[in-house]
């Protein structure tokens, strides 16, 4: 070899990544908990307010998915497996339980929740202004006050219906609907509840609420439910049955009205929070966040298929109307 080749040679490998004997640093991995199926609908905007924060999946950080798929007596397990994996940080989402099952498995690796109750009453954070420990999050607007709304809409764009039904799912450890039935009574309409917990449920609930002649039905806030929205809506249909949903979503999907809250801007703030902690900051650290906007959503279309007409005070109050 030539003196001039072999110094040009040493020159041209001086210039290249030293990539043969030295390997790039891992990826932070945040370990994703939900409760439902990978159609979440919360998940969008907690990858946008990830991007938000400066991460992108893929590109400087990675997800490791683990989904309940509505059984939530898989969330224990699901969550110590991410435990196993020493992800960096876990987003729970999907209602607190699968949060309360990540605490339960770590209280070092910092958790952010997203979902509807009361973080403080299930003991997952000391105060929602300062949390304390390795738990921080975004918490939906629930309660009588939704509840109360939402029944009251109902009524109004169905007022002979003698008989409410609730769709409810027993299952879920969190389960409640006392708040609706005594909002219902307020209103001096009957209630009766139909429980789900399986795919094969819903149909007989549905064909049950049929035979009992129920006139509306209002579908509890319930992953299981959220996850096969597109099945609750086509039951609703073909039974007739008018409904409410707690979330927009169902209304997208074909559903009648919505009303509830706005699952987006918690979303969004779970994952920038998720992206605050993997740059340092602390859990104890970063305040509860707590979305209060509601919304009123109708599905034109939907309500001529069932021969109904929504007022047009109904209308006006609508946030969004789908024609």
């Amino acid at each position: 070899m030539r003196r001039r080749d072999f110094i040009a040679g040493l020159s041209a490998a001086a210039t290249q990544p030293l990539t043969a004997g030295a390997q790039q640093p891992a990826l932070p991995v945040i370990g994703f908990l939900g409760s439902g199926q990978s159609d979440n609908v919360t998940l969008p905007a907690i990858l946008q307010g990830l991007r938000e924060a400066g991460f992108v999946e893929g590109r400087n950080v990675n997800i490791e998915y683990r989904w309940a798929e509505g059984r939530y007596d898989r969330l224990p397990a699901l969550a110590a497996d991410l435990v196993n994996q020493r992800v960096a940080v876990i987003c729970a989402s999907g209602g607190l339980l699968p949060a309360i099952a990540a605490k339960a498995a770590t209280t070092t690796i910092p958790i952010v929740f997203q979902g509807g109750g009361d973080p403080v009453r299930v003991g997952l954070v000391a105060s929602l202004n300062r949390p304390g420990g390795n738990v921080t999050g975004a918490m939906n607007l629930t309660g009588g006050a939704v509840d109360s709304k939402a029944l009251e809409f109902l009524r109004e764009l169905v007022p002979t219906a003698a008989l409410l039904g609730l769709l409810v799912n027993r299952s879920n450890p969190a389960f409640t609907f006392n708040v609706v039935q005594a909002a219902a009574r307020e209103m001096q309409w009957d209630s009766q509840a139909f429980e789900a917990s399986a795919d094969g449920d819903l149909k007989l609930a549905f064909e049950t609420m049929a035979t009992r002649k129920v006139g509306a039905v209002d579908v509890v806030p319930d992953t299981f439910f959220t996850s096969r929205r597109a099945q609750i809506v086509a039951l609703a249909a073909q039974y007739a049955i008018p409904a409410i949903y707690p979330f927009r979503h169902y209304v997208t999907a074909g559903g009648l009205m919505s009303y509830g809250v706005d699952l987006t801007e918690p979303s969004r703030v779970a994952g920038n929070y998720v992206g605050r902690i993997l740059k340092g900051e602390k859990p104890a650290d970063l305040p509860v966040q707590r979305a209060v906007k509601v919304q009123l959503v109708v599905n034109v279309k939907t309500a001529k298929a069932l021969g109904l007409t929504f007022p047009r005070m109904l209308l006006g109050r609508a946030d969004e109307v789908i024609e």
